[in-house]
C-alpha cells in the first residue's frame, strides 16, 4: 500500500455535485493506493501508522487529538511513467482487489478510534482541502518492511 497524507486544516470530496466526504477541522488527508499483494494486514498496519503518527500541530498524533481522517481511494499512486508518455498502471490492484483492502484500511482506523469519512470507490471525485503547513508525507508497506540504516 501506499498513502500520501496530508495535514490539512479541512478537506472534502465530492462526487457528481455531492460532498461525499469532509473533514472541517484540522486533520489527515489519506490518500490510499493498493497494489496486488496488499492484504488487511497490511491495512491494519497503515491504520495503526496513520493513527499514531505525530504529524499535527505540537507534534501530536491523530490518535493524541481525536482528529479525523478523510480517506480517498487513489490507484494512481502506483503509476509508472518511465517509460513513454503514457504512465502504467500495472502496479495497481483492481477494483475487485484493491477495495476490500482499502474498506479494511478503514474500519481499522475507526477499530481504533478514528472519524474517518471517505470518498466513494471507484468515482470520478474531487478533492479539496486546505494543505496545513504545508506538509506531506509518503507511506509505503515496502518502506515499513525495511530495515533503518545507520
Amino acid at each position: 500500500m501506499r498513502i500520501v497524507l496530508q495535514r490539512v486544516a479541512r478537506a472534502a470530496v465530492t462526487v457528481g455535485g455531492e460532498v461525499v466526504g469532509a473533514v472541517e477541522e484540522p486533520g489527515l488527508l489519506a490518500l490510499v493506493g493498493v497494489t496486488h499483494d496488499d492484504d488487511a494486514a497490511t491495512a491494519a498496519k497503515l491504520a495503526e501508522k496513520t493513527w499514531t503518527l505525530r504529524l499535527l500541530e505540537g507534534e501530536r498524533s491523530c490518535a493524541d487529538l481525536g482528529a479525523p481522517v478523510l480517506a480517498v481511494s487513489q490507484f494512481t499512486l502506483y503509476g509508472d511513467a518511465r517509460r513513454g508518455r503514457r504512465p502504467s498502471w500495472s502496479a495497481a490492484a483492481p477494483g475487485p482487489v484493491s477495495e476490500p483492502v482499502f474498506e479494511a484500511y478503514v474500519a481499522a482506523l475507526r477499530e481504533r478510534g478514528a472519524r474517518v469519512a471517505t470518498g466513494r470507490f471507484g468515482a470520478a471525485m474531487q478533492v479539496e482541502l486546505v494543505n496545513d503547513g504545508p506538509f506531506t508525507l509518503v507511506l509505503d508497506s515496502a518502506e515499513l518492511e525495511r530495515p533503518r540504516r545507520g
